[in-house]
């Protein structure tokens, strides 16, 4: 393919109040009565990718003296949602710094958050020290391992991160969810070889008892598309999502586009709540220069709730407009993505494009 604050402040609590007399109407009509919180209004608004709302509700929350944690927790997620991760780690710091000397599963799932606004902020080893922090106290947090090693990648130490990767193999070595993972961000810093080899190990290691589709889709990665043809050919693609995904995944790689495209609408015959199977086909469609149906996988896909890949799918969406050369549309849909995802650079990019047409 881009009012003084006093009358401020109380539209904003006036907006939130709204919010919180509906959720107080509809928790009456179910035998309820206990008031939602700010707090949890603000947490909707984010899961709704609404995070200036949510920084308002938060902000309210903290007026009324909701759980000062929770609060700034919410903080810290609404402006990683915006971007804006300085702000970000100021808040999920302040929300370690108020849970005390007592560690719980709050404390674990706020370092998870700082470890990845200090990462996307550009401090690698403030992030690398978050995970560390994680593993000196949960030291078969195989999760940990995996990300701290992502880390290491892109501090250019393939040596600590082989480390990390290996030690989260060890954890749970028919993980092979983790293993593709592992091969994926092998690949992407350049060091593919040494991704397959972690692939191939998980075939040798667990021959007698990897089931066709783990076979399958490790061979898909591998780039043996014919192996995985045959592995998942052997699954009911028309009822199971996983081996239609790759099925059809693999006969993309093999350029057969076509069928591809129909085992993917034979899925969806079947079930209607898989977005990732919309995705591909509209993809397929695309390539197969079918846009209007592409479009309309990408927007099925895109009323399935909490699906999960909203932003890949608003992405492709905009792209099928502007296939289908409706660029005002297109240029419309971008600005509101923008809105949601700012530090999208090629959005950006193509916003400027759709600007001149």
């Amino acid at each position: 393919m881009k009012i003084n604050n006093m009358n401020r402040k109380h539209t904003r609590k006036i907006k939130c109040t709204l919010l919180a007399v509906v959720a107080g109407l509809l928790l009456s009509a179910c035998g309820g009565s206990e008031r939602v919180s700010y707090t949890k209004q603000g947490m909707d608004a984010i899961a709704a990718l609404e995070y200036n709302e949510a920084l308002n509700c938060f902000k309210n929350a903290q007026e009324e003296g909701e759980d000062e944690l929770l609060v700034y927790r919410g903080m810290g997620l609404a402006y990683m949602g915006l971007t804006e991760y300085e702000d970000a780690i100021v808040y999920l710091e302040a929300a370690l710094h108020i849970s005390g000397s007592r560690v719980e599963d709050i404390d674990f799932d706020i370092n998870y958050y700082l470890a990845t606004a200090y990462y996307k902020n550009g401090k690698l080893q403030d992030a690398v020290d978050a995970y560390s922090a994680i593993l000196a106290l949960r030291p078969r947090e195989k999760d940990a391992y995996y990300l701290r090693g992502c880390v290491r990648l892109a501090q250019d130490d393939f040596e600590s991160a082989q480390a990390d990767f290996d030690r989260a193999v060890a954890l749970d070595s028919r993980n092979y969810d983790q293993m593709i993972r592992i091969y994926m961000a092998l690949e992407e810093y350049g060091y593919k070889d040494a991704g397959l080899t972690y692939l191939q190990n998980a075939l040798t290691e667990n021959e007698k008892s990897i089931s066709d589709y783990d076979m399958g889709r490790i061979c898909y990665y591998m780039g043996d598309y014919e192996n995985a043809r045959s592995y998942l050919s052997n699954l009911k693609t028309a009822t199971d999502y996983g081996a239609a995904l790759y099925l059809g995944r693999t006969y993309e790689a093999l350029g057969d586009y076509n069928y591809a495209s129909t085992i993917y609408a034979q899925y969806t015959e079947n079930d209607q709540t898989k977005a990732e199977i919309y995705n591909q086909l509209g993809l397929c469609r695309m390539r197969m220069e079918d846009f209007e149906a592409a479009l309309e996988a990408f927007q099925a896909a895109m009323n399935i709730e909490d699906n999960g890949m909203m932003q890949t799918l608003k992405f492709n969406e905009i792209v099928a407009y502007e296939y289908m050369h409706d660029y005002k549309t297109a240029a419309a849909l971008m600005n509101s993505y923008l809105k949601s995802y700012p530090d999208d650079e090629t959005a950006k990019r193509e916003y400027e494009f759709l600007q001149t047409r």
